[in-house]
């Protein structure tokens, strides 16, 4: 039985954010997945993807999603999450997805170093490479999909909330 929220977006889309908004404004756990992957192995996420690639770094965050046991949560993703197929289903079981879509300029605009902020590039690959990719994914996985653009945070929390859950 579903009985969490999962956000799931480009990085800088407001994930962590709104999810920590949402949870209090629905009386949820908040849990941000690249935090409880940083607690389990003891090393920011960069670090994980120095010492494993981005492709070990992907195993990582498919292994912890898709070993997330929760309810009534509020659960923020990895902006990289969705390439691990097995995590999104898990995912997807548990919990309400919801795609928080921004164009990508103000994903560029938002986001400082990508090195920094744990954002998995491959060799050559751009942010705008990155962004076309992924879009397509969030797509598929949405149940739920929020425009966040030009949105304030309550603004998105409320129409995220305003929801009828009584199906979950």
């Amino acid at each position: 039985m579903k009985s969490n929220i999962v956000l799931i977006g480009m990085p800088g889309a407001g994930k962590s954010t709104v999810g920590v908004v949402l949870a209090k404004r629905m009386g949820y756990r908040f849990v941000d997945s690249d935090l409880v992957i940083q607690e389990k192995y003891g090393k920011l996420l960069h670090e994980l993807i120095e010492q494993y690639g981005v492709q070990g770094f992907w195993d990582i965050e498919n292994e912890v999603n898709a070993s997330l046991a929760l309810t009534n949560s509020v659960i923020a993703t990895g902006g990289s999450v969705v390439y691990e197929r097995e995590a999104m289903e898990h995912l997807k079981r548990e919990g309400l997805v919801v795609y928080l879509k921004l164009p990508f300029e103000a994903v560029e605009e938002r986001l400082g170093d990508l090195n920094e902020r744990g954002v998995t590039l491959l060799p050559g690959q751009t942010l705008r490479d990155l962004y076309e990719e992924r879009t397509p994914l969030y797509e598929e996985y949405a149940e739920m999909t929020v425009d966040c653009t030009n949105k304030s945070i309550r603004g998105i929390v409320e129409e995220i909330a305003g929801q009828d859950f009584s199906f979950l």
